[in-house]
C-alpha cells in the first residue's frame, strides 16, 4: 500500500502543473455543464454525478478528433484498461480491465451481448471505430446487473441514431502506409415520429510481418455494416431494433510447438495463415410507459452469431467454429418520490439465454466424431435493482441476481454503489462493492484442436468479489476535474491451460487458491482555455495467480496523456497523445529454458494528427501514429508497427 501511495503522490506532483495552468486560466468563462446520462450504470439510465460505480465516457467527437480507427486503440486511454494485439491490425485483440482476463469483461453494441460463445469474450481486432456515438466503460464487477461475462466490467458502445424531422448523409475516404485503404459512408434521418440510420464501412490493409522470419506481410481486410431505428408509435410506445454485421479476414501468422523441439519453438514463425470470421448481431425491442413516467416497461430480444474459420495455404485446418447466443428481457420500473422529496425507484426483470457451440472441421481431423456435436447450453435469470436519491446529494443503487444455470451451480450475485456529492462543495464521492461470476467458455468445457487442445467439461464457474472507493474533485466549475480510485478484486477458481508431459497438449483446469488484484486510478480533464484541453490517466496494478507469480500482459504501471486544439479563429484542429505501458510478463514455450515466462519491455507511443475544413462540409485530416518508430511488443513474440502516416478527407451533406 505504501507503493500505491508514493505512486499516487507522484503522479499528483506530475499533474499539479496542469492544476496551476488552468488556475491561471481560471474564470474567463461561464459554462454550464449539464450531466450526462450513463445508459449502462445501472437497469435503467442514471446520470453522472449519481453513479457510484467508477466508470469513463469516450464521445464520439473525441474518437472523430483523434481519428481513432479501432475501438481498442481509444480504450487504452481509459484509466485500468490495457490491450494486447498479436501482431496486425485484425489479429486477436484482447482487453483486460483492473487485471482481469479478456472474457472477464462484458462488451455490448447497441444493447446486444457481442462477445463469442466459443471464447466468451469479443475480438477487439473487429472493431471499428466509425459510427459510434459514444463509448461507456464501467470497471468493477457488474455481473449483479449483466450477468456472468460481466465479471469485472462492461464496455457499452452505442452507434449513431437518426435524427426525427431531418436527414444527412456523409462519407470518409482514408489512405496510408501499408497501402491501408478505408472507406465509409451513412444515412441518417427520420420522419415525425421515427428515425433511423444505416452505416458501411471498408477498411483494408496489406500490412506487415509480425515475425521475425521471413518477410511475409500479413494483411487485415473488414467489412462492417450497422443499422438502427426508432419507431414512437403512441407519445407512450415505441419499438425500436438494431442489427450489426462483420465480414473480415486476416492474416497471422503461427507459434511453433514443435515436439521433439525445433531452433524455433516457441517462436512466432512465417506461415500463411488465415482467419475468416463472420458477426452477425441484431436485436428488437419495446418500451412504453405511463403519461408520467411512473411505470416503465422495457422488453427485448437479441441474436449474436459468430462464424470463425482457420485456414492455412488456402485450406481450411483445424480449430474453425461457429456459436451463436439467444437472449430475452423483461424488466419492470417504478418510480415514486417520497413525501420529503426523495426520489425512488424500483426494477424487477426476467431474462433468459440459450448459447450453442460447435467445432466446424470435417471428421477426418478430429478422428473423435462425438466433437463435432453441437453443445448447447441454457440460463434464466431474475433481476432486481433498487435506486433511490436523498437530499439532491447522496445515491444509492442496490442490486442483486438468481442466475439457474442447466448446466452449473446455479449463482447468486449482487452489488451496492454509492455516491455523496458534498453539499457547498465541489467534491463528490463514490464507491461500489460486488459480486461477480464467469461460466467457463464453450472452448475451455468442448474445445478441441488435434495434438493441441482438449477441453474439460468439469469445470467450476469463476466467482469474484470486488470493491473500490474513490474522490472526484472539480476545480474552475468544471474545468478542471481529478478522480482518484483504489479498487481491489479477488478471484476464485481461476480458470488456466497447462501442458502435461509427455504430450504437452493443452487442457484447462480450475486453479486453487485465491487470484489478487488491487490498485489505483487516477484520471483528469482539465480545459486550459477555450482552445486547448488536455486528459490524463495513469494506473497502478498488482495482478497475482494464486501461486504468488504475476499475472501476465498486465503491466504494473501504465498510462496516457493526450492534448486536445480546437482553434476558435480557423476552421483547425489538432492532437497529440501519449501512451505508456510498463514492463509486464508474458508466457514463453521453449522447452530448452528453464523459465515459462518473459519480461516484455516497457514502452512509449507518441502519436499526433491535425484537420482542416475546407468548408462547413468539407474536411482534409491527417495523423502519424508510432511518431518515434518504438520497437515494442504487447504478446511475446509478435511484432507491431512501426511509425506509420495517414491521410484522408471526410464530408457530410
Amino acid at each position: 500500500m505504501r507503493t500505491k501511495l508514493f505512486c499516487a503522490t507522484a503522479v499528483a506532483a506530475l499533474l499539479a502543473p496542469i492544476a496551476a495552468s488552468a488556475q491561471q486560466v481560471g474564470e474567463e468563462d461561464d459554462v454550464v455543464l449539464l450531466d450526462r446520462i450513463v445508459v449502462s450504470a445501472g437497469r435503467t439510465p442514471i446520470e453522472e454525478r449519481k453513479s457510484g460505480r467508477a466508470y469513463s465516457i469516450i464521445e464520439g467527437e473525441q474518437l472523430e478528433r483523434s481519428q481513432s480507427r479501432h475501438v481498442a486503440d481509444a480504450l487504452r486511454q481509459v484509466p485500468g484498461f490495457h490491450v494486447s494485439r498479436t501482431g496486425s491490425f485484425g489479429g486477436l485483440t484482447q482487453l483486460r480491465v483492473r487485471g482481469a482476463e479478456g472474457n472477464h469483461v462484458l462488451v455490448l453494441i447497441d444493447g446486444v451481448e457481442v462477445s463469442e460463445t466459443s471464447q466468451g469474450e469479443f475480438d477487439f481486432g473487429s472493431l471499428q471505430a466509425t459510427d459510434i456515438e459514444r463509448i461507456e466503460v464501467l470497471r468493477g464487477p457488474q455481473s449483479a446487473l449483466y450477468g456472468s461475462d460481466a465479471l469485472a466490467g462492461v464496455v457499452n458502445i452505442i452507434t449513431k441514431s437518426g435524427t426525427q424531422n431531418s436527414t444527412e448523409a456523409g462519407f470518409q475516404a482514408e489512405y496510408g502506409s501499408d497501402n491501408t485503404r478505408l472507406v465509409s459512408g451513412y444515412l441518417r434521418g427520420g420522419t415525425d415520429n421515427f428515425d433511423g440510420s444505416i452505416a458501411v464501412s471498408r477498411r483494408v490493409t496489406d500490412g506487415f510481418n509480425i515475425s521475425d522470419f521471413g518477410n511475409e506481410k500479413d494483411g487485415d481486410e473488414n467489412l462492417t455494416l450497422n443499422g438502427r431505428f426508432n419507431w414512437d408509435l403512441t407519445p407512450e410506445f415505441s419499438i425500436d431494433g438494431t442489427l450489426r454485421f462483420v465480414d473480415r479476414l486476416s492474416d497471422g501468422d503461427a507459434q511453433d510447438f514443435a515436439i521433439p523441439a525445433t531452433p524455433t519453438q516457441g517462436l512466432v514463425i512465417d506461415t500463411r495463415d488465415q482467419t475468416g470470421t463472420r458477426e452477425l448481431a441484431g436485436s428488437i425491442g419495446f418500451t412504453t410507459s405511463t403519461p408520467d413516467d411512473s411505470l416503465t416497461h422495457r422488453a427485448r430480444f437479441s441474436v449474436t452469431d459468430v462464424k470463425r474459420e482457420r485456414f492455412q495455404n488456402g485450406a481450411p485446418s483445424s480449430g474453425g467454429n461457429e456459436g451463436a447466443r439467444y437472449k430475452a428481457f423483461y424488466q419492470l420500473t417504478h418510480r415514486l418520490e417520497d413525501v420529503d422529496g426523495n426520489q425512488h425507484s424500483v426494477t424487477a426483470g426476467y431474462e433468459w439465454e440459450r448459447e450453442t457451440f460447435n467445432n466446424i472441421r470435417p471428421l477426418s481431423s478430429f478422428g473423435n466424431p462425438s466433437q463435432l456435436a453441437t453443445k448447447e447450453r441454457e440460463q434464466q435469470s431474475l433481476v432486481g435493482e433498487y435506486r433511490g436519491e436523498f437530499g439532491d446529494q447522496f445515491y444509492l443503487t442496490l442490486g442483486a441476481r438468481q442466475d439457474f444455470n442447466d448446466q452449473f451451480q446455479d449463482a447468486f450475485t449482487f452489488s451496492a454503489a454509492a455516491a455523496w456529492a458534498i453539499p457547498d462543495t465541489d467534491t463528490r464521492l463514490h464507491a461500489s462493492v460486488g459480486t461477480g461470476i464467469k461460466n467457463p467458455t464453450f472452448t475451455e468445457q468442448f474445445g478441441f484442436v488435434p495434438n493441441r487442445f482438449t477441453g474439460n467439461p468439469n469445470l467450476a464457474p469463476e466467482e469474484s468479489f470486488g470493491w473500490d472507493i474513490g474522490i472526484e474533485q472539480s476545480f474552475l466549475g468544471g474545468d478542471l476535474i481529478m478522480d482518484v480510485t483504489y479498487f481491489n478484486q479477488d478471484l476464485e477458481n481461476e480458470i488456466t491451460t497447462i501442458f502435461p508431459a509427455p504430450t504437452f497438449i493443452g487442457t484447462p483446469i480450475n486453479q486453487t487458491g485465491v487470484s489478487e488484484r488491487e490498485g489505483l486510478e487516477v484520471a483528469l480533464t482539465a480545459r486550459l482555455n477555450p482552445e486547448l484541453s488536455i486528459s490524463g490517466n495513469y494506473t497502478y496494478l498488482e495482478a497475482s495467480n494464486p501461486d504468488g507469480s504475476v499475472e501476465v500482459r498486465r503491466p504494473r504501471h501504465s498510462g496516457s496523456v493526450r492534448f486536445d486544439y480546437v482553434s476558435a479563429d480557423i476552421p483547425f484542429n489538432a492532437f497529440a497523445e501519449v501512451v505508456f505501458n510498463g514492463d509486464m510478463q508474458d508466457l514463453e514455450f521453449i522447452n530448452a529454458t528453464p523459465q515459462t515466462q518473459v519480461t516484455l519491455d516497457s514502452y512509449t507511443l507518441v502519436n499526433i494528427g491535425a484537420g482542416y475544413e475546407f468548408t462547413e462540409n468539407l474536411e482534409l485530416y491527417g495523423r502519424v501514429e508510432n511518431l518515434f518508430d518504438e520497437d515494442y511488443e504487447e504478446v511475446f513474440g509478435f511484432n507491431t508497427q512501426g511509425v506509420t502516416t495517414f491521410v484522408g478527407i471526410k464530408g457530410r451533406f
